[in-house]
């Protein structure tokens, strides 16, 4: 148990975490870089402590710097959200052996579900479907690499083994392609991620991004809290999130958590955790496993009443899951548009000050941020500056409510995807639902905007 949390992150995930904090009555640290020293969140926290400069080796990703404030602040546990040391397991193993607690899983599940290999072999263990190709990383004989992919058939996807964020991967269309294709993607993966062990899988034409949440506790129980579709994405990275994923059969979602649920008792996870798929055809095939919160997961809250942050946090402190399977109800349907300070038209990021903040309201109108009128975004970090979450009775009605949302929120002084989401929410292909993870950067090359 434990009574003071620090929270190792910053913006909307932080004060997203220090509210589910102050709900259960816990005391909250907050951590910030000298270029954060000014965000409108920190007075909310006990207690707040600057721990480096800008730049995020020196500051976010500075493990002693976090480990220090916790010791000088009294926290007993540590929440990294989401990014940043979220799946570090050096850093969870670093944290328990100074005698805290990890808001999160052990780092034997991070270690085995971060390495895309092992986590592979794992799921299939499990009976987890998983994408056709071998659950070991490939040898150095390029006539064997060569063998393994004409077994698969072309079109095959080399990955980094350590990879993520959608770095560390080549799509190969020939035999001719492969060997170069492999080549550089050892040496990114190398020099991203410290593993130059790569693996390949059957590249998939057209299908869909499908993730289950997973809720797991230190006492054997777990539980899936409903699908998501992530598939809106611009260079594998997530514009669009929504649950439940529309026109997939609910049985055949039912079947594959299930799977899921299995599989992470099967590896003695504990904590919040989400499966992420690829969907074609009727079919899954596991990709990879996130061990941590996501940044979608305002939707699953909105769809099933559950706070998955409270949740995590209760685990992590070693209550037992009072939910089960048949309490877990998903009602409605839920949209999230992440807002960005970028140029909707070439995506560079836009950092300054806001001058103009009008955020939307109404029913079943969720808005997750850090920001506010007079906050300067800085340019070191990730260009998110909030979430806007709608609930609907169907989807529908949701897009209904997305739209009039987006029509009232209004962002000054900084360029916004705003009029991104805006053309996306009026679009007949993503209006009928179920489009696949390459549609967003079709559309793109036709759209106005592009």
């Amino acid at each position: 148990m434990f009574d003071t949390v620090l929270i190792a992150n910053r913006g909307e995930i932080a004060l997203r975490i220090l509210r589910a904090c102050r709900t259960l009555g816990l005391r909250t640290v907050l951590v910030y870089s000298e270029a954060d020293r000014h965000a409108p969140y920190l007075p909310l926290a006990d207690q707040a402590l600057c721990i480096g400069p800008a730049a995020p080796r020196q500051s976010y990703l500075k493990q002693s710097a976090i480990l220090a404030a916790a010791t000088v602040s009294g926290a007993q546990a540590i929440h990294p959200g989401y990014g940043f040391l979220s799946e570090n397991a050096e850093f969870v193993t670093q944290v328990e052996q100074a005698g805290l607690r990890f808001i999160g899983p052990s780092a034997a599940c991070i270690r085995l579900m971060g390495d895309k290999v092992s986590a592979k072999h794992a799921m299939r263990a499990a009976g987890v479907p998983c994408v056709p190709g071998p659950d070991t990383s490939l040898p150095d004989d390029p006539q064997q690499v060569l063998a393994i992919a004409n077994d698969i058939g072309y079109p095959v996807i080399v990955k980094a083994a350590g990879g993520g964020g959608g770095r560390g991967m080549r799509v190969v269309h020939e035999r001719a392609q492969l060997l170069s294709a492999l080549s550089v993607t050892r040496e990114e993966a190398a020099r991203a991620f410290g593993n130059p062990e790569v693996y390949i899988e059957k590249f998939l034409l057209h299908p869909r991004h499908v993730e289950i949440q997973i809720l797991a506790d230190q006492h054997g129980h777990a539980v899936w809290l409903g699908s998501r579709d992530c598939s809106l994405q611009r260079r594998h990275q997530k514009v669009i999130e929504e649950a439940p994923a529309p026109h997939i059969s609910p049985a055949l979602l039912a079947q594959l958590s299930e799977r899921c649920v299995q599989a992470c008792l099967s590896i003695g996870y504990s904590g919040v955790g989400t499966f992420e798929f690829l969907y074609e055809e009727g079919a899954f095939y596991f990709i990879e496993m996130n061990t941590r919160l996501q940044v979608e997961h305002p939707v699953t809250e909105l769809t099933t009443g559950i706070d998955i942050v409270e949740q995590q946090i209760r685990m992590a402190r070693g209550e037992p899951l009072t939910i089960r399977q048949t309490d877990v109800q998903c009602h409605g349907h839920a949209l999230e548009c992440r807002i960005n300070a970028e140029d909707p038209k070439s995506f560079l990021p836009s950092p300054g000050e806001i001058t103009a903040w009008r955020l939307p309201g109404g029913w079943g109108v969720r808005v997750d941020t850090h920001a506010q009128k007079g906050y300067r975004v800085p340019p070191y970090y990730d260009a998110m500056v909030g979430k806007l979450i709608v609930h609907g009775v169907d989807r529908e009605d949701a897009l209904r409510r997305m739209r009039a949302a987006l029509d009232e929120m209004q962002v000054g002084g900084i360029s916004t995807n705003l009029p991104l989401h805006r053309e996306l929410m009026v679009d007949a292909g993503f209006a009928e639902g179920g489009v696949d993870i390459h549609y967003l950067e079709r559309w793109l090359k036709e759209s106005a905007l592009a």
